[in-house]
């Protein structure tokens, strides 16, 4: 699986060559491992760096073991650099030949797939799981034990009490307790494993209890709700967190479409064309950079500061450096708001609004 730290890397490495970058579909239900091979030489035949094509049909021949839905693989036998990752998500055939890994597909993979956090709860506790590029893993550490421990221990003290009222008072007060323990305990992990859309599921009740403990944060990175049982499995966790994530990001993406045409109307807040949006970055303004899926352009870097154009310049008017031409100013752009922390949406449906292809929410 690609974590953080791989990002990182593909991010920050910095290549003395050209850069072969092949994403390949390897979903067994499309077809056998010869089917995708055959996908594959496809892809190869127009690349002209026989060292990277031999790398990489050589891992698919004889290395990798055709689990998952994808591959992502990056190949720089100048550098003797080669970097494989197998996902849990599909992704659409393509080679690219770069100055650096090729990582758009990530940067929509990432949309759409990452940073999840799925809690289902009951008024015992709570089971915890990281939804990341397709792959849900769950918490080791089952917060109900130590809650069921506490509901045991209070069972003398509810005969005390004695009646309906009495009981009905401790099953409350105990369930309210387990909520606030359930609600600490999932936020420790949301943050630990850098979540930034949550998912829960339990009863409506329940769900309820446990929202409305959550900290104003995390409240509004609550992007949906469902009913399941704490003892579902983890199959059928998985796939509602798909179903419910990709509902969720289609609102998402339409609302972040309209915030941005809005402000950019006004005249603050938002960019809305390739050139605005690449000055926009380069003044380290870009919050969120929006990206039509498939859109591509042509520009120029400048050798000295890194700042991206698509206008045919001499000589860079911030620091007096060369332009060198780039096959997709879009990527790079892409690169940047990654390495600056920002985030990328890839929008695959549009909203009918006067956004085309590109654009961002500015910071200030």
């Amino acid at each position: 699986m690609l974590t953080d730290t791989d990002l990182r890397e593909l991010l920050s490495y910095q290549a003395n060559g050209p850069v072969l970058s092949v994403y390949l579909d390897t979903d067994p239900a499309e077809g056998s491992a010869e089917v995708h091979k055959l996908h594959l030489r496809s892809l190869l035949k127009e690349i002209d760096l026989p060292d990277d094509v031999f790398a990489v049909t050589r891992y698919f021949d004889h290395e990798h073991d055709w689990t998952g839905y994808s591959v992502a693989v990056f190949s720089c036998a100048t550098d003797d650099y080669f970097r494989v990752y197998t996902l849990a998500v599909p992704v659409r055939n393509r080679a690219r030949v770069m100055s650096q890994p090729y990582v758009k597909p990530l940067a929509d993979l990432l949309d759409s797939y990452g940073g999840y956090g799925v809690v289902l709860v009951d008024k015992q506790g709570a089971r915890l799981f990281s939804f990341h590029l397709g792959e849900l893993k769950e918490q080791d550490g089952m917060v109900g034990e130590d809650i069921r421990h506490t509901k045991r221990g209070g069972g003398s003290s509810a005969g005390r009490r004695g009646g309906t009222a009495g009981q009905t008072d401790y099953v409350d007060e105990v369930t309210e307790r387990n909520m606030k323990d359930a609600v600490e305990f999932a936020t420790q992990f949301f943050t630990e494993n850098n979540v930034r859309r949550v998912l829960i599921g339990g009863t409506d009740d329940n769900i309820a209890q446990f929202r409305a403990q959550l900290p104003k944060a995390w409240q509004s990175l609550v992007v949906g709700t469902f009913p399941m049982s704490m003892t579902a499995s983890e199959n059928d966790i998985l796939d509602r967190a798909l179903q419910i994530g990709a509902t969720a990001e289609h609102r998402r993406e339409a609302h972040l479409v309209e915030t941005l045409v809005t402000s950019a109307a006004k005249g603050r807040g938002g960019v809305v064309n390739l050139d605005e949006t690449l000055s926009a970055l380069r003044a380290g303004r870009v919050q969120t950079l929006l990206i039509r899926d498939g859109f591509r352009a042509p520009g120029a870097r400048c050798q000295g500061c890194g700042f991206l154009t698509s206008q045919i310049l001499d000589v860079c008017e911030f620091c007096g450096g060369k332009f060198e031409t780039i096959p997709d100013a879009v990527e790079e752009a892409v690169r940047q708001v990654m390495k600056l922390g920002g985030d990328v949406e890839v929008l695959h449906e549009l909203p009918n609004t006067s956004f085309e292809n590109i654009g961002a929410l500015l910071r200030y």
